[in-house]
């Protein structure tokens, strides 16, 4: 049975000394294998254009715009992400390139929450150390600046997406049919969230996994996140 207010009804524990915290700075995130910055268009859209042309269409079929012809196309994308309220866009920087963008994003300082999404990671490092990384970096950063619960939503058949949360440690909650709907399409929509307490063993998990001693001269994993997990 949980707590019991003075009516004997079952409630929720106190949030104790939590306060809602502030916006998470747009700074620079440095990991051993990857770092994020701030997402710019005089920086980043020729980059990204350039990373991204000539590979398959079907890297943006669950994302909401794309593919674009042109380093423009990705400049007004950038602009846009940029624009919207709650929203901190992140570019993927390996040795000085750029492979991929993400964001935080419905970041909501009031009840504690945020969302990690607008992913595109460059077929060059998908299923590398770095992608790995990148969404731990963003995990730490969300919960050192005092947020409470980070969420993960895709369509509910990106199965791609679907594995990789699960792989990294967030829960599946359940699938809210035609949330939403993009490209002329319906969304059903699959949520999947981490919370503080989560994080407390997921950073243990994230750290001993990045570790040097789990790689070998050739940076192969000796042991899965999974299997850590």
């Amino acid at each position: 049975m949980g707590i019991l207010n003075e009516y004997g009804q079952e409630i929720s524990a106190d949030l104790g000394s939590w306060k809602p915290p502030e916006m998470p700075a747009h700074v620079a995130l440095h990991g051993r294998t990857v770092h994020l910055e701030p997402l710019q268009r005089t920086q980043h859209a020729i980059p990204l254009f350039h990373e991204f042309s000539g590979t398959h269409p079907s890297l943006w079929t669950y994302l909401p715009l794309g593919p674009f012809d042109d380093a423009a196309g990705f400049g007004q994308l950038i602009d846009a992400m940029n624009r919207h309220r709650g929203s901190l866009p992140y570019a993927v920087v390996i040795d000085g390139e750029i492979f991929g963008f993400l964001s935080l994003l419905r970041i909501q300082p009031d009840v504690g929450v945020l969302e990690i999404g607008w992913i595109l990671f460059s077929p060059t490092i998908q299923r590398s150390t770095a992608t790995t990384e990148t969404i731990a970096l963003l995990l730490r950063h969300a919960f050192n600046s005092g947020y409470r619960r980070v969420e993960w939503k895709c369509d509910a058949l990106n199965e791609t997406s679907r594995r990789a949360a699960t792989r990294l440690g967030f829960q599946y909650e359940g699938t809210f049919r035609k949330a939403t709907h993009y490209k002329g399409r319906n969304r059903d929509t699959a949520w999947f969230a981490m919370t503080d307490e989560d994080w407390v063993v997921q950073e243990r998990m994230f750290a001993k996994w990045l570790s040097l001693d789990n790689f070998d001269a050739d940076g192969i994993q000796r042991i899965r996140l999974a299997n850590i997990r």
